[in-house]
């Protein structure tokens, strides 16, 4: 659940690519995106005019090849619960990301959506 406090945002929009590199040069070269972050070849971010282009390769793809706004919250968990007694579903449960905790869902009528948050590292 978010607050006024903490408002929920679209941090990103996923891309599920083949090739990072090429995927990087091909938005770069078409349509003049800078980019932002480049994580080796599993995940690139682009900046696409106020909105990140998320460029992830197989392996870092958690949506199984479908496109799907990443939506940044401050709590995950209260997220997801706050999907399902609204009408949707989890498809991927919520896990440790390399950079981010994050679950893939979807709206009642079917969208896909990544739900990200901070890390919930232990103490230690």
């Amino acid at each position: 659940m978010t607050t006024p406090e903490s408002p929920a945002r679209i941090g990103n929009v996923l891309h599920p690519v083949p090739d990072v590199a090429a995927a990087v040069e091909f938005y770069g070269s078409v349509f003049g995106f800078a980019t932002k972050f480049v994580d080796g070849g599993r995940y690139a971010a682009l900046d696409a005019g106020g909105t990140t282009l998320a460029l992830a390769a197989p392996e870092e793809d958690v949506t199984g090849g479908v496109p799907a706004a990443s939506i940044k919250v401050a709590d995950v968990a209260a997220a997801l619960a706050a999907l399902v007694e609204a009408g949707g579903t989890v498809v991927r449960e919520a896990e440790q990301g390399p950079h981010e905790v994050r679950a893939v869902a979807r709206d009642p009528w079917g969208n896909t959506v990544v739900v990200y948050g901070p890390r919930q590292d232990s103490p230690g």
